[in-house]
């Protein structure tokens, strides 16, 4: 799936989309972690999510300093990225592992635009970019692994 999030002109509309983007990732992840036969993938996997939780955290809090809605879970899109995951299921952890590095990349190239947003707001820059960092590292070991 190639993602729109951090297309749109208003840093707060891409700003919302990246934290529904980010529950969309925790559901990816819980499909995944539910599946996986391997303990130590499922740790690593583990991580990953909770740093999605955080972000989801930080990003609700920079809209709510400007009293502005804050998404409660995620969008529709959540079906693409559960879908691959319930697909891959049928070929085993490799093929979850796989599924999963493909919700990764979106949420990279969508961290990336927010970054980049040419209305960022200061306060939003540091909470983004560590943010990014952290899709970068899931991304990289996603990709090592397979």
């Amino acid at each position: 799936m190639t993602t729109l999030v951090g297309l749109q002109e208003n840093f707060a509309d891409a700003l919302i989309s990246l934290l529904e983007l980010d529950y969309d990732a925790i559901e990816a992840y819980n499909m995944a972690i539910a599946r996986l036969e391997s303990a130590e993938f499922e740790s690593q996997l583990l991580k990953f999510k909770a740093d999605h939780e955080r972000h989801v955290k930080e990003l609700g809090q920079l809209l709510a300093t400007r009293k502005l809605p804050i998404p409660t879970g995620p969008d529709a899109k959540q079906w693409l990225t559960k879908g691959k995951v319930a697909l891959a299921n049928i070929l085993g952890d490799k093929a979850l592992l796989m599924a999963m590095r493909s919700n990764e990349v979106d949420t990279n190239v969508a961290y990336e635009r927010v970054c980049d947003h040419s209305e960022i707001w200061p306060d939003a820059v540091e909470i983004v970019e560590r943010g990014w960092e952290d899709e970068k590292r899931h991304k990289a070991w996603f990709e090592q692994i397979i």
